[in-house]
């Protein structure tokens, strides 16, 4: 059972990481013609097309994509719990909850993974990428405010790591504050 309960895991992770991402794009203002940023549209664009037809934006904040990712989160746990389970579970209102804690925990992830993927391309790329150049657009608003206050030192920014050490903090303050529940998610 543990091989199935990664792969359903691992499968809505990705998927909501897209849909996460699609967010922050449209958040960042990032470059929709980039081919990384097409491909998160065509992604995600067959759902999100008939939920925005349902559900309208509110100013910037595009809610059908939003409850898309969350939405997505419940249905994840609910889906890990039929498995663990046997087909046999108690769904509870408590879902509704941990798919807000889970869709928090997933876009904290996503930043990290970002972060490092930003990280390891300005060691190793000889130019912009698409990729790198959207990775770009999303995390210099986050790295700004860090670089003002912690200029570089030797030619080495910083910012990175000071912003690793920041989700880690919030990662153990999320698991002391909400329990052991945070690190199964």
């Amino acid at each position: 059972m543990n091989s199935i309960k990664f792969l359903i895991s691992t499968i809505f992770d990705f998927y909501i990481m897209i849909v996460i991402l699609r967010i922050w794009l449209q958040a960042s203002h990032a470059d929709f013609y980039n081919p990384f940023s097409q491909f998160i549209v065509k992604a995600t664009e067959p759902i999100l097309g008939t939920l925005r037809q349902i559900i309208p934006s509110v100013g910037n904040i595009d809610l059908a994509t939003i409850l898309f990712a969350y939405t997505l989160c419940v249905f994840k746990l609910i889906a890990l719990i039929l498995i663990t389970s046997n087909g046999f579970a108690n769904l509870s209102t408590e879902f509704l909850f941990l798919g807000l804690v889970s869709l928090l925990k997933i876009a904290g992830g996503l930043l990290f993974w970002v972060l490092l993927i930003c990280a390891i391309l300005s060691w190793v790329s000889q130019g912009y990428s698409p990729v790198e150049y959207v990775f770009h657009q999303l995390t210099e608003p986050m790295l700004t405010p860090i670089r003002r206050i912690i200029p570089t030192i030797g030619g080495f920014d910083l910012s990175v790591l000071i912003l690793f050490l920041v989700l880690q903090f919030a990662n153990f303050l999320m698991g002391d504050l909400i329990g052991p529940v945070w690190y199964q998610l």
